[in-house]
Parts: structure tokens; sequence; C-alpha cells
């Protein structure tokens, strides 16, 4: 963990990296960046963002911009935000970690890992109704696989079902649907099946390990006084929620500063083994559909697919100008994040922004800074998202 001081310092560097041949892309000093920010906020009438930057595998750049609420506080590196689905890809590396100890098995049947079958369990707050399933014996071949690279079969969530209920809309493990309840389902497994805290885990696994002060599963009292709100699409102020829930698709309370921590073990695989990592970001299922949402739409004619776009385990992997890369993405009505990595010099770049208007800025600041990575942005959020250039 840096300190805020050590942050400080760093703004008032350039951290320009040195070239790694005729090809790379020179990381931009922090005047330039700050710059390119700002006029990107405005141009995307966004305002509050946070940008951290990972090069060579160190956090080279933290900053924070605008306001963190209506009052027009300002936002800061240490200012709680919200994570949303950046939490998936946290929580799949913590779910590795267990794979790694021998407590989970990636192609084990789910069912396996319980007293009775999962259909058997009553519906509770927090987890699916898996007693939806019972007349669906596929819901027995699923497997923690299936569950991260959201090859599960389920809607993302049930309560978006128009009756409400759970259902396998393809057998498991035949493409790619996006499912925030298959990463509850997996949550499940931890906690009914192993018997395990998944909060606590996390805790300890990552947001200990890394040096993450200010992230945290469930809502903290101390988060209060430096909190961030966001900004809906039409500007509407909305409060940052106290989730009281751990979820494994999307309750995480971080900071710019944290993120920036935890994307730099990350892309150099601190606290798994080599082979786990490259698991991690590397293609496991092919993604076969125009975009990620509707999550259940038709797929696209093989001619017409992005060959080189697929699931990792937490993570969306792609092929571009600089070779290999990874990417997550978290949004709500009121928050944008995305966190872009490229394996070449261990680059990343960690966007949070608590207005989400700020989305249609991520492709031209990711390039600002990584230069043309190859990022899926029209797969990420759809053909008519309106990016300003």
């Amino acid at each position: 963990m840096r300190s805020l001081i050590g942050i400080c310092l760093l703004a008032l560097l350039p951290f320009a990296a040195p070239a790694a041949g005729p090809a790379a892309h020179a990381i931009p000093t922090r005047v330039a960046l700050d710059a390119e920010v700002a006029a990107a906020m405005k141009a995307a009438q966004a305002n509050g963002l946070a940008i951290a930057v990972i090069d060579e595998g160190k956090v080279v750049h933290v900053a924070a911009y605008g306001k963190r609420n209506a009052k027009g506080d300002p936002l800061q590196a240490d200012t709680v935000m919200y994570g949303a689905s950046l939490t998936k890809a946290v929580f799949a590396y913590t779910v590795m970690q267990l794979v790694e100890e021998g407590r989970l098995d990636l192609d084990r049947p789910i069912g396996e890992y319980f007293d009775q079958p999962l259909t058997d369990y009553p519906a509770e707050d927090g987890y699916g109704p898996w007693p939806d399933l019972a007349g669906d014996p596929r819901w027995k071949g699923i497997t923690a696989r299936h569950l991260l690279t959201h090859s599960s079969g389920f809607a993302n969530f049930a309560f978006l079902e128009p009756d409400g209920k759970l259902r396998i809309h393809f057998d498991p493990g035949a493409r790619y649907a996006y499912s925030g309840e298959g990463l509850i389902l997996l949550q499940y497994v931890i906690e009914r099946g192993l018997g395990l805290d998944l909060g606590a885990e996390m805790q300890r696994r990552v947001f200990d390990r890394f040096g993450m002060p200010n992230t945290s599963m469930i809502w903290r009292a101390d988060f209060a006084a430096n909190l961030a709100d966001g900004w809906m699409e039409d500007g509407t102020v909305e409060p940052h929620d106290e989730r009281g829930r751990v979820r494994a698709a999307g309750s995480m309370d971080t900071t710019i500063t944290d993120m920036a921590d935890f994307a730099a073990a990350y892309i150099n695989g601190e606290g798994l083994r080599a082979d786990t990592f490259a698991a991690m970001t590397s293609p496991q299922l092919p993604i076969t559909t125009a975009s990620q949402f509707p999550s259940l739409q038709d797929e696209l004619p093989a001619p017409q697919r992005r060959k080189d776009l697929a699931a990792g385990l937490g993570v969306v992997v792609f092929d571009g100008p600089q070779g290999a890369g990874f990417y997550k993405g978290g949004h709500n009505d009121s928050t944008g994040n995305t966190w872009v990595c490229v394996k070449q010099r261990k680059r990343c770049v960690v966007i949070l922004g608590n207005d989400v208007r700020a989305e249609r800025a991520f492709p031209r600041l990711v390039s600002f800074v990584l230069g043309d990575t190859g990022v899926p942005w029209r797969w990420e959020y759809g053909a008519g998202k309106g990016f300003i250039d």
C-alpha cells in the first residue's frame, strides 16, 4: 500500500516509460493526462472521474477529478466509490486461490459441493431462486468454469425474466451470455457448499493482502466521511447505496488508490501461480454476439464474429495491435467503471466514474494512455453509446 503522500509525489513527476521498441506507445506525462481528462470530462458532461495508470507492473499515476457529490466536494484519490461489476473480477481472483488450494475444481459439477440437491435448498434473500430449476436437470452439469465464463445459461438475473423465475436458456458451456446470477451461484457454492464467509475470504485474500484499506464487500460506517454519490444520464444525483449484503456480482466499495494497487497485483499475478494467471487471462470460451447486452441475444453468424474476443475467467480477453489484453467493466445507472490491461509491458488503466456519462470518454482516455489496444468498446456498450472523440 502506498501513502497519499507518496501518491502526491508521484503526481508531481512525469511518468513516461522507456520505449520497449519502435512500436511502443509512450505513457503520457501527468500534465498531459490532466489536460486530456479535463477535456474528455467536459465533452462527456461528466462530473467526476478517477484514473490510475500501471506501467511495467507498477502504479505510476493515481488522480481524481471533478466532484464527488452535489455540494461540490472534490473527488479525491481516497474517495470511496462504487466498484459495480469490477467486483466480479476481484471475486474471480479469490475463486482462483481456492482452486489452487484444491477447495474448488473448475470442472467439477457444482451440485457435488452440497449435501442435498441445489433445488432442494429454499430461496433465500441475496441468492438466486434455485428451486425454480427443479424441472431442468441441466443445472447438474453447471461448473465453476461455466459460471466464471458467463456460460451457465442464466439470464443476467432471475428478476429480469418476464415471470421473475430462474431458468436455463441453453446448455451450460455452450455460449457466452453475461449473468450476475451465475456469479451469485458460485458464491452460494463457496458459502453453503464449502462453509466459507465470502466477505471475510475476500478481505483476507485480496483487500488485506494487497493493501486496500478502503475497500469492502459491504458498507462500513467510516466510508461516510469521504463518499462519492453518482450522477445518472439525465443529470440526477443518486446517493451512494449503503450495501449491507455481500454480493459477488457487484457489492464492492473501493477507491481509485485501492483499485490501482489491485490492478498492479493482478497484472503481476501476485498470489497466484503463473499457470493460473495465464488461464484467467487467456481465451476460455468464444464470444459470439454483437454486443454484451441484452445478454441472451442471438449469436452472430460465424463470419461476423470477432475472432479475437473471448471470455477469460472473470475478465474478457482480446487480441489487439499490442498483443493480448483483458478488461472488465462496471456499470449501473450512476456509475461507469473500466479496467483495461495489455500484457505486453504489464500496462493497465483503471477508471472509476461516479457519473455514468463518463463511459462516453473511456475509449478516448484509454487510447490516450495506452495507445491503440483493441478493446471491444462497441461490444461492451452497444453501437448507440455515442463515444466522444
